[in-house]
């Protein structure tokens, strides 16, 4: 409780394991106060490390004395509270048996980072969750998504997002509804990025008869994401409601691949608490339901095709489908 309270206290030469043996941190690395809300990236790199150490079968003492690092310190470290250095990183990858170069260059890569982006403008708007999707999509090699009842936010138009949060308990006042709805559509500026991640998201047949804002706003909606399902790194696959029963047995999801796939998260969103996953099991058994609703679903959306080419039944023209009964509700 004291580090919390009065971090100015707690200095580097404390954590040393032999007295009077003084560590100075390595560069980039803090010593003074703790971090009390550490970052997505900033747990990503502890987990890593955590993660190898344990695998190793080293303790967090032994380990330490590798990089002339104190128990207390390294433990910090693991629990991305406190930074640690780029040759920290790479002396305990050597020391923990990775083979990778990758690997390590990835969890370099996260240390070297300061963290900053367009989406550090909104750091006391909004909650932690949304800054670090932001971080996690600006870094994202590829995005994987299945989504039930929402069309997935990177491809939501202005009028939709804002029905969705005048709709939800997660904001309240007028402005607080503007910062998400803007949030959100700035997130969109990763699909024409220089070098955008490639996107292949699997859409319940329910979300697009789901008519937040209107069969106005819904008709602007799915013809923006046949607009969208054109760029040559967007593949857009929808689950009819006829498609066999693997896609009841899952939530909504979003699987994330980055630095060259070493790295890869898994997001579950929730309005009370979204939930960042790492664990190989779990990203393994992820990609495998990816898979199953992969093949599950319809053909992509292929705008490219006419119309009397189009199989007898794929994405786009289930689309198509719906988008004339909505013409019909606003004659």
């Amino acid at each position: 409780m004291g580090l919390l309270v009065q971090p100015e206290r707690h200095l580097w030469w404390t954590d040393c394991p032999a007295r009077g043996k003084l560590t100075p941190p390595s560069r980039g690395e803090t010593a003074l106060a703790l971090r009390t809300a550490p970052t997505e990236r900033q747990l990503r790199i502890g987990f890593e490390l955590r993660t190898l150490r344990e695998r190793s079968g080293l303790t967090v003492q032994a380990a330490g004395e590798v990089i002339d690092m104190g128990r207390v310190h390294l433990t910090h470290a693991e629990n991305g509270r406190t930074p640690i250095s780029a040759e920290r990183i790479r002396t305990l990858c050597r020391t923990y048996g990775v083979t990778s170069s990758t690997f390590t260059d990835a969890l370099v890569s996260l240390a070297e980072s300061n963290g900053k982006g367009w989406w550090s403008s909104h750091k006391s708007q909004l909650p932690a969750s949304a800054l670090d999707l932001a971080e996690l999509e600006a870094e994202a090699s590829g995005l994987r998504l299945y989504e039930s009842l929402f069309l997935p936010g990177l491809f939501q138009v202005e009028g939709y997002t804002r029905a969705i949060f005048e709709a939800s308990d997660t904001v309240s006042s007028a402005a607080e509804i503007d910062t998400a709805v803007r949030f959100r559509q700035e997130r969109q500026c990763v699909l024409t990025a220089e070098r955008p991640p490639y996107v292949h998201a699997v859409i319940h047949e329910a979300a697009l008869h789901m008519r937040f804002g209107g069969a106005e706003v819904m008709h602007q909606q799915l013809l923006k994401l046949v607009e969208l399902s054109e760029l040559p790194h967007v593949d857009i696959q929808i689950m009819p409601f006829t498609a066999v029963a693997v896609s009841a047995l899952t939530t909504p999801f979003c699987h994330i691949a980055s630095h060259d796939s070493a790295l890869e998260t898994v997001l579950l969103e929730h309005p009370a608490q979204s939930m960042f996953l790492h664990e190989e099991g779990t990203l393994a058994k992820y990609r495998r339901q990816f898979e199953r609703l992969r093949a599950a679903a319809l053909p992509a959306i292929d705008a490219t095709v006419i119309p009397v080419k189009h199989a007898a039944r794929d994405s786009l023209g289930l689309v198509q489908h719906v988008l004339y009964t909505l013409q019909g509700a606003q004659a």
